[in-house]
């Protein structure tokens, strides 16, 4: 049994990719190349209002070894925080449909029963846009297990499950990509990593111009911000929304890692640097607020994980509030709390101890303890809070 950032399924991940365009009711995303592709979808921003939120209850031992149980728990206390301010359909298998309603409660909460390998719905899940008319469109980027990094035969086809759910228009893309390497400020401007895009282990053979058109066709957008990234240091190749969001148009939160012990404090230097220069679509320059990641916090077998992604910047704006992690780090919470209320006004900021999720625990190779840690070499994750949820806004 090999670690799951080794398990390769490519033939049955690229069948059930290839087999997505022959769903009723799907057509290939709007081409870079098709006149006024861009201007007929478009990705709106993510703190605007939603009809509801999607997560994905998904943990298995498999993946996430004994402590799969705990992460389970804290996808459910995520759930009941979200549950008063807006609707959540949470995606289960059958068998698991019991324990997730006493999980995550069914105040505000509907259960979709499906298929997962793990629980990562912005990467999965597809992303949602908008027509002129305010029609909604589900666009899938062929979900391919982070570049084969893991088995994801049954999280190939969630796009597909949550744009019928949503009688979401079908489009797919002509690239391989994930939610979570897109941050937007619904006015055609985006901001994503070449790591995660412009790498061969998703869209082999394509250029970066070539990249650059099938998204701005694919999300109605006028200009991309392109940050450097770095590859194979996480599972995600360097997402962008564990660098750079944006609040609304013209301002934007970024990671500023200031322990330099770490790689991503050259790394969220140089993406400051870029940002400090560019401007939006429109011209406009950038307002940038740091929000970095706390230096101590709780000591926990969670915490203590060579994978352990400790960032606030993943955070999620629903309606009337703003969920985020809390690591125990009391000078560090605390500005990230007063941060996102001054940026958020009128949004109740909630903080949720998400150490299990945030740890990546993972089955392990069967010569070693069932909730050993993978050898420090092998990229871990960077997904975090943000990484779990997809929204369907309403317009």
């Amino acid at each position: 049994m090999f670690s799951r950032r080794h398990v390769l399924k490519q033939l049955v991940a690229l069948g059930a990719i290839a087999g997505f365009g022959s769903l009723p009711g799907a057509r290939a995303a709007f081409a870079a190349g098709e006149p006024g592709a861009a201007a007929r979808y478009h990705m709106p921003e993510e703190s605007s209002p939603q009809a509801l939120v999607w997560v994905a209850f998904g943990a298995t031992s498999e993946i996430w070894g004994r402590n799969y149980k705990e992460v389970q728990a804290t996808i459910g206390r995520l759930v009941q925080a979200m549950a008063p301010h807006t609707e959540v359909n949470v995606l289960c298998r059958e068998e698991e449909e019991a324990l997730a309603r006493q999980l995550c409660g069914e105040q505000n909460t509907r259960f979709v029963v499906a298929e997962l390998d793990d629980i990562w719905l912005r990467d999965t899940g597809g992303v949602f846009v908008q027509d002129e008319q305010g029609g909604l469109g589900l666009v899938d980027f062929n979900f391919n297990g982070w570049g084969d990094k893991q088995e994801h035969s049954h999280d190939a086809r969630v796009a597909a499950l949550v744009g019928r759910q949503t009688d979401a228009y079908y489009l797919q893309s002509e690239l391989i990509g994930e939610g979570g390497g897109i941050e937007v400020d619904g006015n055609g401007t985006a901001i994503m990593t070449e790591s995660s895009w412009i790498n061969s282990n998703r869209n082999p053979g394509l250029t970066k111009a070539q990249v650059e058109a099938e998204l701005k066709a694919n999300l109605g957008l006028r200009k991309i911000i392109w940050l450097p990234g770095i590859k194979g240091r996480d599972i995600t190749d360097a997402h962008v929304d564990f660098y750079a969001r944006f609040v609304r148009p013209g301002v934007v939160v970024i990671n500023m890692d200031n322990d330099p012990d770490s790689y991503d404090y050259k790394v969220t230097r140089q993406h400051l640097a870029i940002l400090q220069q560019a401007t939006d679509a429109d011209g406009n320059k950038l307002e940038l607020h740091q929000l970095p990641p706390p230096l101590g916090g709780r000591d926990n077998k969670f915490s203590r994980s060579p994978d352990f992604a400790a960032g606030y910047i993943n955070y999620l704006p629903i309606n009337g509030a703003v969920i985020a992690p809390q690591f125990g780090d009391a000078r560090a919470d605390r500005h990230c709390r007063d941060l996102l209320a001054s940026l958020y006004p009128g949004r109740k900021i909630v903080q949720i101890d998400i150490d299990p999720v945030a740890a990546a625990f993972t089955a392990s190779p069967s010569t070693s303890p069932p909730d050993s840690l993978l050898p420090t070499d092998n990229p871990g994750r960077c997904h975090a809070l943000g990484g779990l949820f997809i929204h369907a806004n309403s317009w």
